[in-house]
């Protein structure tokens, strides 16, 4: 199962987030649950990167199956917020569409400093 952790700051504003784990909905190579969350992972990350000022973190450890990406500057920006919005906005879709046996997701608050 694909376990995604989408962060907030104190605003409500999405700031990151935290995939891991595989669907297991069919065959490596075969799984579309798998493929739709890569396209709109790396598809957000690779859009703040180009289109938004903010400067962020990333981490892909692909023998443990996660990528992490977190924005560190403040405010988050309208673009990255649009962008954030848009891949939590997918992912509910592939939970609702193929149910929580593949995919969860869940929101976590971080603190500000």
């Amino acid at each position: 199962m694909i376990q995604a952790t989408i962060y907030q700051n104190m605003s409500d504003k999405y700031t990151g987030f935290r995939i891991e784990g595989h669907a297991g909905f069919a065959e490596y190579g075969s799984d579309i649950v798998c493929a739709g969350v890569s396209a709109l992972v790396v598809n957000a990350v690779n859009s703040i990167e180009a289109f938004a000022p903010d400067r962020c973190i990333q981490k892909i450890h692909q023998e443990k199956d996660v990528v992490s990406f977190e924005i560190t500057s403040e405010p988050v920006s309208p673009e990255a917020e649009l962008l954030l919005n848009s891949l939590v906005m997918g992912l509910r879709s592939i939970a609702e569409e193929y149910g929580t046996k593949y995919i969860r997701l869940k929101t976590k608050r971080k603190q500000e400093v």
